[in-house]
C-alpha cells in the first residue's frame, strides 16, 4: 500500500513540476535575455538556489514554510482577511494538510531550474538577430514572434531540458521530502519512491525489497522517457 502511495506520488510530481520546471526557466531566460540594469543580478538569483547544498536548501524552505512564523504562512495571513488569503481560501498548511504539502515539494523544486536556465539563457542569446529584425519589419506581434520564431528554434533544448528534467523528477523531492515534510502528513502524502526506497532499506532493513524498488524506478523512469521520445519524435515528422 505504501509503495502504490510512493508510486502516484511520484507520477503526479513528474507530471506537475517538470512542466512548470522547464516553463519557469524559459520564462526567466526570455526576461533576462537582454543586458539592462540588473539583468546580471536577475540572473545570479535564478541560478543561486541551484547551487545552496540540498539540506541547507530543505531547512530554509522549512522556516519559510512554517505555519506559525514562517514569512510565507504571514505574508499570505497579512495581504488577506484574518485565517484566510486575499482569495478568501483558508491559509495553507503547507506541513500538516496533505495537498498544501505536495503544493510546497512542487514549489520548492521550481526555484531550482539553474541549469535549464543557464542552457535556455545562452540558446536565446545565440538566436540571429536579423530573424527578429525582419519579424520588426513585418510588424509582427510579440507572441507570433515567440510562436512562430523563438519557440522553434529553442524546441531541441526544451526537449532536451524534458527529458532530462523527467529523470530528475525521481531524485529532486527526495530531500524536500525527507527535511520539510518527513514523507507525511498521513498518509504518507509525499512519500516518494527515492524516500520509500531509502525507507524500506536503512530503515526497515528491508534490502531485496528496497532493490525491487529501484529497479522499478529505473524501468519507470526509462519508460517515461522512452515515451516522451516517441510522442516528440512523431510530432516532429508530422510537422513536416
Amino acid at each position: 500500500e505504501i509503495f502504490h502511495k510512493a508510486l502516484l506520488n511520484s507520477a503526479v510530481f513528474a507530471a506537475i513540476a517538470v512542466p512548470l520546471r522547464v516553463g519557469a526557466a524559459l520564462a526567466l531566460a526570455l526576461l533576462l535575455h537582454r543586458r539592462f540594469r540588473g539583468a546580471g543580478s536577475g540572473r545570479a538569483a535564478a541560478v543561486l538556489p541551484t547551487v545552496i547544498p540540498d539540506v541547507a536548501y530543505g531547512l530554509l524552505w522549512l522556516w519559510l514554510l512554517n505555519p506559525l512564523y514562517g514569512p510565507i504562512t504571514l505574508f499570505l495571513g497579512w495581504i488577506g482577511p484574518p485565517g484566510k488569503t486575499i482569495w478568501g481560501l483558508p491559509l495553507p498548511q503547507f506541513l500538516t494538510h496533505p495537498n498544501d504539502a505536495r503544493a510546497a515539494i512542487i514549489l520548492m523544486s521550481l526555484f531550482t531550474i539553474g541549469e535549464g536556465f543557464v542552457l535556455l539563457l545562452v540558446a536565446r542569446q545565440s538566436l540571429p538577430g536579423e530573424l527578429y529584425e525582419l519579424a520588426a519589419i513585418e510588424d509582427a506581434t510579440a507572441w507570433s514572434v515567440f510562436r512562430r520564431v523563438t519557440l522553434p528554434l529553442l524546441a531541441p533544448i526544451l526537449v532536451l531540458l524534458l527529458l532530462r528534467d523527467t529523470i530528475l523528477s525521481f531524485q529532486l523531492n527526495f530531500v524536500p521530502a525527507l527535511v520539510v515534510t518527513d514523507g507525511g502528513p498521513p498518509p504518507y502524502s509525499t512519500t516518494y519512491l527515492p524516500l520509500f526506497v531509502y525507507r524500506t532499506g536503512f530503515e526497515y532493513l528491508r534490502y531485496g525489497y528496497a532493490s525491487a524498488a529501484t529497479v522499478l524506478m529505473f524501468v519507470l523512469t526509462a519508460a517515461a522517457v522512452w515515451l516522451q521520445w516517441l510522442v516528440l519524435r512523431r510530432a516532429r515528422f508530422a510537422s513536416f
